[in-house]
């Protein structure tokens, strides 16, 4: 009788591998512990003369995404984001952002696990980061930078998709 309740507690866990051992829990599991700025820089570097402007400045914005292990089931994803407002005249404004999101993910395979560590985390993280960068520039004395939402998910599909079209093009030996 006692295996029939274990058979049970399994089909109710949704466990398809057979019994689980002593209430391990084994299911795929993501959570976020906590985000935080890691880094924050702002320049103005001709304020107060830059106010006065009339040209329309140039903004160049670069994102970049990192993840790293620190530990057993802990992973920190880093969104970076550069924002740098260019007229004429000069450097209006320059925004660094380094945001960070503590990321544990328990019982996740690898090739799920990086499709989230740099699409689906980022695209959790990123309405925080443009929050801050909004500000940053509003604090900076301009109109707030309202960035554009972005497709992670397609953007690393492209980085997949050019990595192994990469592979492909490469000789396979010496000729």
């Amino acid at each position: 009788m006692a295996d029939e309740g274990n058979i049970i507690s399994n089909l109710d866990l949704g466990a398809a591998d057979g019994p689980v051992a002593n209430g391990e829990d084994t299911a795929p599991a993501i959570g976020i512990i906590s985000q935080y700025v890691k880094d924050l820089s702002v320049e103005n570097p001709n304020a107060p003369e830059s106010y006065q402007w009339e040209d329309a400045p140039q903004v160049q914005v670069d994102f970049n995404i990192g993840a790293r292990n620190l530990g057993p089931d802990i992973h920190e994803i880093e969104l970076k984001i550069n924002v740098t407002s260019k007229g004429a005249q000069g450097t209006a404004f320059i925004i660094e952002l380094a945001y960070c999101g503590l990321i544990a993910m328990r019982n996740i395979p690898e090739d799920q696990a990086h499709p989230f560590l740099f699409a689906e985390g980022p695209r959790i993280l990123f309405p925080f980061a443009r929050r801050i960068v909004a500000d940053a520039v509003r604090d900076a004395g301009y109109p707030p930078l309202m960035l554009e939402p972005i497709d992670f998910t397609g953007l690393y599909m492209q980085q997949i998709e050019a990595r192994q079209a990469e592979s492909v093009g490469e000789p396979a030996g010496n000729a």
